[in-house]
């Protein structure tokens, strides 16, 4: 089949640094191709996927979307490539001029959702199917209408080392935006009162409320020795961090869309510590995997009993559940259903 995916403007496809859906977009292509399919891309002029047919949105100054501009880029590029399914994971409102074409059309959704629009364009566009990063997601965006379907996002399991065994002595880690709803200082808390060491890993948050964040609440905990953050990382050394740490502890306190770290470490082999939010259950389907708890007494228990998750589990789980094969598969059987409806 003829598949058309689009990305969103800002930034190029696979991304040079930050950029996760974009890194789900690149993967998703290369699946389709190695299946047989041809595939087209709309994105940043500076992409680099490697696909059958590229089309480049307009140049970007700043980070605001040109809505007449880019959806008639959109119809130009679906015109010249006559695609069998469409699938967006840039704007909805792109596809207006698009309502009428007969191929199915799927939205895709990486985090909350803006009911107003989904309303309104579920009823004027023909053949649209909705899906989210996450059960989640998808809950949140029928309350404003329209079919969803859940699709996880994927691990590049080559670049994730399983690590089946890792000393007595090793970490916990963190990796994540250093921020209060990503949990780092209930994180201190609990490595503190389980007698386990900490590395905090990634990016600080130079907003009034981030740097409010920084200097009284991660600073003062940090001794070089029991808490020790590492700054932001590359996939390298995220890999590295991960496998060797006995548990990732992310007690976040917002529900996250999806949250691929928790994925990642488990294609190391390394369970997760977090709580029962978002879209965490479904990611952390069972014990051995690892702890999901709003109580502090519980995650520290957890983190004094560690060796009691299965780190071979983990891993079995993410390639299952979470490997690029599968996810471009559940894709592929949507795309063909769709069509044949």
């Amino acid at each position: 089949m003829r598949i058309l995916l689009t990305a969103d403007p800002f930034i190029p496809v696979p991304p040079v640094h930050y950029g996760g859906i974009e890194r789900i977009i690149d993967g998703l292509a290369h699946e389709f191709k190695q299946a047989g399919h041809t595939v087209g891309l709309l994105a940043h002029p500076e992409s680099q996927c490697d696909v059958h047919a590229f089309f480049s949105w307009p140049d970007i100054t700043g980070r605001k979307p040109n809505w007449p501009q880019h959806s008639r880029t959109l119809f130009q590029a679906a015109g010249q490539f006559q695609p069998d399914i469409l699938h967006s994971f840039s704007r909805l409102s792109y596809l207006a001029p698009l309502m009428w074409t007969p191929y199915p059309k799927i939205m895709s959704y990486q985090r909350a959702t803006g009911r107003r629009n989904i309303t309104l364009f579920n009823t004027l566009i023909r053949n649209l199917l909705f899906t989210g990063c996450s059960e989640y997601i998808c809950r949140q965006g029928r309350r404003a209408g329209g079919c969803w379907k859940p699709v996880h996002n994927f691990v590049p399991l080559d670049q994730f080392d399983f690590v089946e065994r890792v000393p007595d002595d090793a970490p916990l880690l963190f990796l994540s935006r250093i921020e209060k709803i990503k949990g780092a200082h209930t994180a201190i808390q609990i490595a503190h009162a389980s007698g386990k060491k900490l590395i905090l890993a990634g990016n600080r948050v130079d907003s009034p409320a981030g740097l409010h964040y920084w200097k009284n609440h991660i600073e003062p905990e940090l001794d070089g020795e029991m808490v020790r953050y590492v700054g932001a990382v590359d996939d390298r050394q995220k890999n590295q961090l991960l496998g060797t740490a006995c548990a990732l502890l992310v007690p976040i306190e917002w529900d996250e869309p999806f949250g691929i770290v928790f994925a990642e470490a488990l294609a190391c082999g390394t369970p997760v510590i977090s709580n029962p939010r978002g879209a965490l259950p479904e990611i952390i389907t069972r014990p051995e995997l690892g702890c999901l708890t709003g109580d502090q007494k519980e995650a520290v228990n957890a983190v004094q009993h560690v060796h009691r998750f299965d780190r071979k589990a983990c891993r079995e789980h993410a390639m299952k559940k979470f490997s690029s094969v599968t996810i471009s598969k559940e894709y592929l059987a949507t795309y063909k259903k769709l069509m044949e409806a």
